[in-house]
């Protein structure tokens, strides 16, 4: 009997032995979760009669540690949660915390392990989500964008004389306006319908050129590609506290609107009418000075990489600098996480006792944060694995004393015998 409880020990510690081995070889495996052999007593009646195996589980709840890779397109799960990937050749729905994502050939977001990431695909133009499913990440091109709006906010100093000369429109597109004619001018560059540039030029003069200047007041003249356009616009401010009177930012949003759709274009292109707003523009003394000058609308572009944003958006980027959220990650819990089933050592699939995925886009009820460019390392300690190697060493030695001493007294009674 001892011989057949000493076997079975040293039986269950090899297996024992094969688990501390795996957990030590993937040390440095991305998102691997130390394994643990359990052991549990053979009994036969009421009698113990050895030791086996009971069952072998993973620590999927410990997270590893996190290491910084700098790479765009790399992603952590910072407390609970899984990626969620699909595997094509099967469809099967695989659950892992390996955050290494990549752009397929066919437009698609895809982990090392060549399955399409799951998530809510996102409208670029109205950022509504979809349902949950494969990424596609748009790779053409995105067509040119109309500029409409233009802000501006600066300091218009209460220090200027006015102009010596009143203004001119300039002759010819080629003729720059008279610098005697005004104070401060501004570019801003806007687009046509087909991404075409073109230059608005925003001239400030102190209102009574060519003779006493007028206080807390300033015209604006507006240039496009060299010819002047709309109305020019008095800009007044308070002569108590400076700030923006007309436009009047309570009544129209300090705004003024450009009509430029009749403007002609080089490039046959339509211009829009552009509203701009100099809300917090201000008319202290002292320099003049802009703090905002921008436009939008943009040229066409042809997509260039992808990227991840810290809330899981998943980021297109395009030759002409503009960048589209394209959709958002998704993270799945489970009431018993433990009870997933493993098939691979960083990927698991739902089984009964795990319970059903709950979906959520990452921070999300239960779910984690995400974070960017860094990746989870495994999350076996290496000290506890050595120690449990001796253990186990020591383990092996005593069961295999025992054999030995069964041995040596069976011999000495055969030999009295």
């Amino acid at each position: 009997m001892s011989f057949d409880i000493a076997l079975s020990g040293i039986q269950a510690i090899n297996d024992s032995l094969d688990t501390t081995s795996h957990n030590i070889a993937n040390a440095g495996t991305y998102g691997y979760k130390a394994s643990r052999t359990n052991f549990a007593s053979l009994v036969a009646g009421n009698q113990v009669t050895g030791v086996m195996v009971g069952s072998t589980t993973q620590n999927i709840s410990l997270q590893g540690g996190i290491l910084n890779t700098g790479r765009a397109l790399d992603a952590s799960v910072n407390g609970r949660g899984f990626f969620i990937a699909r595997n094509s050749a099967t469809n099967e729905t695989q659950y892992t915390r390996v955050g290494i994502f990549d752009a397929s050939k066919d437009g698609f977001l895809i982990d090392a392990s060549n399955r399409k990431i799951q998530g809510y695909p996102i409208d670029p133009k109205s950022g509504t989500a979809g349902a949950l499913g494969d990424l596609a990440i748009p790779t053409g091109s995105i067509p040119a964008v109309a500029s409409e709006k233009v802000s501006y906010i600066g300091n218009l100093s209460a220090d200027w004389n006015a102009p010596t000369t009143a203004w001119v429109t300039p002759p010819t597109p080629a003729d720059a306006p008279d610098t005697t004619t005004f104070n401060m001018s501004k570019a801003s560059v806007i687009y046509d319908t087909l991404g075409g540039k073109h230059t608005l030029t925003q001239y400030f003069a102190r209102t009574g050129a060519g003779g006493p200047a007028t206080a807390n007041s300033v015209d604006i003249h507006y240039v496009l590609d060299g010819v002047e356009v709309g109305t020019p616009t008095t800009m007044t401010f308070s002569p108590t506290t400076g700030q923006m009177l007309t436009p009047d930012p309570s009544a129209d949003a300090g705004s003024i609107t450009l009509d430029l759709t009749a403007v002609p274009t080089t490039n046959g292109g339509a211009l829009k009418s552009v509203v701009i707003n100099y809300t917090g523009t201000t008319g202290f003394a002292g320099e003049a000075t802009t703090s905002t000058n921008n436009a939008d609308g943009y040229s066409s572009g042809t997509f260039s990489g992808v990227a991840l944003g810290t809330d899981g958006s998943v980021i297109a980027s395009y030759t002409n600098g503009q960048k589209q959220t394209v959709g958002r990650l998704a993270l799945a819990t489970f009431p018993d996480e433990g009870a997933l089933t493993s098939v691979s050592d960083t990927s698991w699939v739902t089984s009964t006792t795990s319970g059903e995925p709950l979906v959520n886009a990452p921070g999300v009820g239960m779910g984690g944060t995400i974070n960017v460019a860094t990746l989870e390392q495994s999350n076996v300690d290496i000290t506890s694995e050595l120690v449990g190697l001796m253990t186990s060493q020591r383990n092996y030695q005593a069961n295999s004393k025992v054999i030995q001493t069964e041995s040596t007294m069976l011999q000495s009674l055969m030999q009295a015998i």
